[in-house]
């Protein structure tokens, strides 16, 4: 059945519909809403889950990876974890023309099944992955580097829950018009002009989705899933050291697609060998009609210049800023900027890079604090959490690369240390690569040092003239290079006025004065946008409209009536 007609509700349409329009209700009231519940605890999964789980994961390891794709004549394993696990597992192997050939045959059945049956399939799918999501949790873990609650969380529930707004604004646009409607116009004196239209929707092509490494669920899914439930079929090409946690997503949706009755090459694998740079061959594609990226600013960049027969959405680098003029709360602000730049290691596009205070200090519930003394207060909540290797282990994961490394080593040559980066020993993993997270201070002429992105645990404290001249470091540093949060402390509302006004004019999405368990770094699904669109970190918002209607295309027939 053509997608503009009506449509015969899918089984697994009707299945899900609820937690649709509950999706569809939360993305307009854009209050608190989660379809997946965040705690691994067994109250919520069951007594065996995680043990079920972990052994899932573990069965992967050192084997083949139980996928059946065409075209696959050899396999490819080249992750290795930041905990210092042996992972080894072998995936298949097709080629670009491969993949493509067998995605664009899977297209038109898809297509014409119609948005219902293809939000049912796609909410299907979540649901399989969501009863999987302790295995799936472990791979994000020991290919990505982050605590297994972190993964948990943001690989699995929250990932789940980036794709179901996606799903859910997708099916608000495909749904925007009729399928269907007649069309009368009085013609003087004789019979009126009828005619009956039919509005198709229409997918672009195949898409191609450019994992990353450090959240290879959560960065992947929206793009995934706002691509496949507007009927075009997915190739998936993951980053080459996380390449499981998007081999298990693949396998289940391959899985629900073939036992809902369509073709699983709708969503195929592509991991790539050693500088073979499969990204780029598919990006070129003449097929592929969207590509989704997040990752480095370069290769953004090449994306957007070079993959012109594509749509391209891409997150990338960028310059996140906090700008300190005033605190009712000093410990609670120390506490929470701790917490922040502590958390993964400082490896999320969230983090916090540049904290700008003025030289002469700031006005605090303590009284007057000098630049130092700030400084030193925000050092100083890092070093708590960081003190106890078994705790700091589960709020800094290890460390996802080597060229995290290479800038904790660079950064020791530029600014005064207010906080050095210490190497942990991890108590249950000692081949684990940890670092806590380093504080330099820097004069807001270094512009040269802090006018870059130093992606990791690491973070600048620069003084400013005053809080006006923060707000204009912030309003040209994100202006060039991007940014994705914002933030900003002042007990004086004019200055709160201000921070919006720059932070607007820059393109970023602002918070003001988190003290509590609220942290810049981090945004909820159904409520909070993350990127923009407005500024050069990212050319999109995961979710909004604009990221999902360019997808599809609405092509009419009419014939008289």
């Amino acid at each position: 059945m053509m997608a503009g007609m009506t449509e015969t509700p899918h089984p697994l349409y009707d299945r899900h519909a609820d937690t649709l329009h509950r999706a569809l209700t939360a993305i307009t009231e854009r209050g608190y809403w989660s379809a997946y519940p965040e705690s691994p605890s067994p109250w919520v999964y069951g007594e065996t889950a995680a043990a079920d789980g972990k052994a899932a994961f573990e069965a992967y390891l050192g084997g083949d990876f139980p996928l059946d794709q065409p075209g696959a004549a050899d396999r490819v394993a080249t992750e290795t974890s930041p905990f210092g696990v042996a992972l080894d597992v072998r995936y298949p192997h097709p080629g670009a023309d491969e993949v493509v050939a067998a995605a664009s045959a899977a297209l038109p059945a898809w297509r014409d099944a119609g948005p219902q049956t293809r939000v049912g399939v796609c909410l299907e799918i979540l649901a399989r992955l969501h009863r999987h999501i302790f295995e799936l949790a472990n791979a994000v873990q020991f290919t990505s580097g982050q605590a297994f609650v972190m993964a948990f969380q943001a690989g699995g529930a929250h990932a789940l829950d980036r794709a179901l707004e996606a799903i859910a604004y997708a099916y608000a646009e495909m749904t925007r018009h009729p399928g269907t409607a007649g069309w009368e116009k009085a013609a003087g004196k004789g019979d009126p002009l009828r005619m009956t239209k039919t509005f198709h929707v229409v997918p672009r092509g195949v898409a191609l989705v450019i994992g990353c490494n450090t959240f290879p669920t959560w960065n992947s899914y929206p793009g995934l899933f706002a691509s496949l439930v507007t009927g075009n079929p997915v190739v998936v090409k993951p980053h080459p050291r996380a390449v499981l946690p998007l081999a298990i997503t693949v396998r289940y949706a391959r899985e629900v697609l073939a036992e809902a009755g369509f073709d699983p090459d709708l969503v195929l694998l592509a991991p790539e060998a050693p500088g073979e740079k499969l990204a780029s061959t598919l990006a070129l594609h003449p097929a592929v009609k969207i590509v989704d990226f997040t990752g480095s600013t370069g290769y953004g960049d090449w994306l957007e210049a070079n993959a012109r027969q594509a749509t391209v959405y891409t997150e990338k680098a960028g310059l996140n800023t906090v700008v300190i003029d005033s605190t009712d709360d000093f410990a609670g602000m120390c506490r929470n900027l701790g917490f922040t730049l502590t958390l993964y290691s400082g490896q999320m596009c969230t983090t916090s890079q540049n904290i700008l205070i003025p030289a002469a200090g700031i006005d605090t519930d303590q009284g007057h604090k000098s630049f130092d003394e700030v400084a030193a207060g925000i050092a100083a909540a890092v070093g708590k959490l960081t003190a106890d290797p078994a705790r700091a282990v589960e709020l800094t994961g290890a460390i996802v690369n080597d060229g995290v490394l290479e800038r904790l080593d660079e950064v020791t040559k530029v600014g005064e240390a207010v906080l050095e980066s210490r190497t942990v020993t991890h108590p249950a993993l000692p081949d684990a690569v940890v670092r806590t997270p380093t504080i330099v201070k820097l004069a807001a002429t270094d512009t040269e040092v802090y006018g870059r992105e130093w992606f990791g645990p690491i973070s600048f404290v620069i003084a400013t003239d005053s809080t006006a001249h923060g707000l204009e470091i912030l309003r040209s540093t994100v202006g060039e290079c991007g940014a994705l949060t914002a933030a900003v402390y002042s007990t004086d509302e004019a200055v709160l006025d201000a921070a919006e006004a720059a932070a607007i004019d820059a393109g970023v999405h602002l918070s003001a004065n988190l003290t509590g368990g609220v942290f810049v770094n981090q945004s909820a699904a159904f409520s909070d946008f993350h990127g923009s669109g407005a500024n050069p970190a990212a050319n999109a918002a995961l979710t909004d409209g604009a990221y999902v209607a360019n997808r599809f295309r609405i092509i009419q027939s009419r014939r008289p009536a």
